[in-house]
């Protein structure tokens, strides 16, 4: 049996794979789901958030040792969830297996217009700035994210943001850890797989095929998908990983 570690983007927490937990289970039978949050979201949303991708990884770390879960792990993992991930892997590659990495983008390879597109400066900075509703700023994301026409999420967001809601601060300083993460030139020693969107409206599918072609890996692009990817079309993610999985290396670690 293998552990999962899954990790999401900038202010989501593990509340916010919805659904997908349970389709990715059925592909991947026999599998173990660890859903972790970073400081400052979720049920940790009283931490202050990390500046560094560096330290979200030894405080995933930290978290995983707490609950007595060993490695080594397998990560899934969704924007800069992804880029915790790709520090963990090159700092600890013992304890990290595989690595899945969805709609991610880093320095260097691709620049800030295409990691962030133009056309969500203006949103985030009005989400940013005192007085957004929590309306507004849910579905301003889901907006961003989403080009499935998942308005049903809504009302769930909303009660996650009202149990557990992220500081402006603490935005700022997840916001701050992904402008500011550079990856590594050279590839992964943990096998890896890149999944995107062609329809992402946040980061520019361009950032993940700059990065499959910097590091020779496998990538599949999903065509009419937003950013994120395992809520408009999560029985999709799982085949995928499921299909690498059977065709690569790892095939004799599936149950």
């Amino acid at each position: 049996m293998s552990t999962w570690i899954f990790l999401r983007g900038l202010t989501r927490e593990s509340r916010h794979w919805g659904d997908f937990a349970g389709q990715f289970q059925q592909a991947m039978p026999g599998q173990t789901v660890v859903m972790l949050d970073l400081a400052g979201n979720g049920r940790m949303n009283h931490q202050r958030s990390d500046c560094r991708v560096e330290d979200m990884v030894a405080d995933c770390r930290a978290q995983l040792a707490l609950r007595h879960i060993a490695p080594p792990y397998r990560l899934l993992a969704m924007s800069l969830g992804a880029m915790v991930a790709v520090a963990w892997a090159q700092s600890h590659p013992e304890e990290v297996a595989a690595q899945v990495l969805i709609n991610t983008s880093m320095r260097p390879f691709s620049p800030f217009y295409q990691r962030l597109r133009p056309a969500n400066y203006w949103p985030l900075l009005r989400l940013l700035l005192p007085g957004a509703a929590p309306q507004d700023w849910e579905r301003a994301i889901l907006n961003m994210t989403s080009r499935g026409g998942r308005e049903a999420v809504l009302p769930s967001w909303l009660a996650l943001r009202r149990t557990h809601p992220v500081a402006r601060l603490n935005a700022l300083r997840q916001l701050l850890a992904a402008a500011r993460y550079a990856a590594p030139a050279e590839p992964p020693r943990t096998p890896t797989l890149l999944l995107a969107s062609a329809q992402d409206r946040l980061a520019s599918v361009q950032c993940t095929l700059a990065l499959a072609r910097q590091w020779g890996c496998a990538h599949r692009i999903h065509p009419e998908a937003g950013h994120d990817l395992p809520l408009d079309d999560g029985p999709w993610v799982a085949q995928q990983v499921r299909e690498w999985f059977l065709t690569s290396s790892l095939k004799g670690h599936m149950p």
